[in-house]
């Protein structure tokens, strides 16, 4: 008796459904992905147990690198010209429009305000490079720190204020922050911190 013969099936399956499918989550996420500012100082932020997370608008976050450096930024390019030109007529120092929008753009700040001008003739690449050398002075002698939160806060009433601090800053440097916005009644604050596993426990 001769052997039955089975019909070969193909082996073509149609991937266009698997495509369009890729295609859809890809153009989702990058639809609703932030993107996450840069940064003139490298942080690692000490861990905690709060999983509280900070609104992504109207904030005003404050870095601190570990040698004690205090950068700011805020999210609203509005907010950002309208700051500088408050500190310039405090301190005296008169902006081009063009250098009001170009610190407009900028992702952070920290320059004290009598190199302020000529920071923002640089351009982008050396302006990094010269802002992890700088920082906004804290000290008793020269406070710039507290007019730029005390502007922005003129400029924006419903900022939330955020202090991001290396695990290693010592806490003087923190503590020294901390009392300026005492000193202009900003009494409620966030701490950015990593959430801690059970491995650190």
């Amino acid at each position: 008796m001769g052997r039955a013969k089975i019909k070969k099936k193909s082996t073509f399956i149609d991937m266009t459904a698997m495509s369009d499918v890729t295609v859809l989550l890809l153009t989702f996420f990058m639809l609703t992905s932030t993107f996450v500012k840069k940064e003139p100082v490298q942080v690692t932020t000490p861990s905690s147990v709060s999983e509280i997370k900070i609104p992504e608008t109207n904030i005003l976050q404050i870095l601190v690198d570990p040698n004690g450096k205090v950068f700011m930024s805020l999210d609203k390019q509005s907010d950002m010209r309208d700051v500088l030109e408050a500190m310039g007529q405090e301190y005296g120092v008169e902006f081009t429009p063009a250098q009001v929008q170009k610190f407009g753009i900028a992702p952070t700040f920290g320059v004290p305000m009598k190199l302020m001008k000529q920071y923002l003739d640089l351009p982008q690449d050396k302006q990094d490079a010269e802002l992890k050398n700088l920082g906004i002075p804290c000290d008793s002698i020269d406070n710039q720190f507290k007019s730029w939160v005390r502007h922005a806060r003129a400029v924006n009433s419903d900022l939330r204020i955020a202090i991001k601090a290396d695990a290693k800053t010592p806490y003087s440097v923190i503590k020294n922050v901390m009392n300026s916005l005492q000193d202009l009644r900003e009494n409620r604050y966030n701490l950015i911190t990593s959430l801690k596993t059970t491995s650190e426990e």
